[in-house]
């Protein structure tokens, strides 16, 4: 029995196999102590499961531009908090609340998120569908 014919189909179709994200705990990845309130520039926005991105250019203490990273909650929860991927444009000024990764990188687990409208939308990716209490003032 030839099994060349098998082998190349499961081998075909592994090849269209898109690889699951794992998912995290926020814990594992973010300080709930270490906050952060950035204001800068949309660059990018990738609104799909498990959590949303959003990217932008935020101007430092020294008018550096330094490019940040923001996870948000699930695109259905977000939705379902008033949002949607059409409430963020490229090159709209908003501000996020949020926490700081623990890697020291630039990426924060957002909370808040003021929109260019004026606006403010519970990010929804801590605590699931309810706003978390306001962030402590630094």
């Amino acid at each position: 029995m030839d099994m060349k014919g098998p082998i190349l189909a499961v081998v075909v179709a592994l090849a269209f196999v898109k690889p699951v994200v794992a998912h995290h705990s926020f814990a594992a990845e973010f300080d709930a102590n270490k906050t952060v309130t950035l204001q800068g520039s949309v660059t990018k926005l990738e609104w799909a499961n498990p959590h949303i991105w959003i990217y932008l250019d935020v101007k430092d203490d020294h008018g550096a531009v330094q490019a940040w990273q923001c996870e948000g909650g699930p695109p259905n929860t977000l939705t379902r908090n008033g949002w949607s991927p059409n409430s963020l444009k490229m090159g709209d000024t908003i501000t996020i609340d949020g926490a700081l990764a623990k890697d020291g990188s630039k990426t924060c687990n957002a909370r808040m998120v003021k929109l260019a409208d004026g606006r403010s939308v519970f990010a929804g990716s801590v605590g699931g569908d309810n706003p978390p209490p306001p962030l402590p003032k630094k």
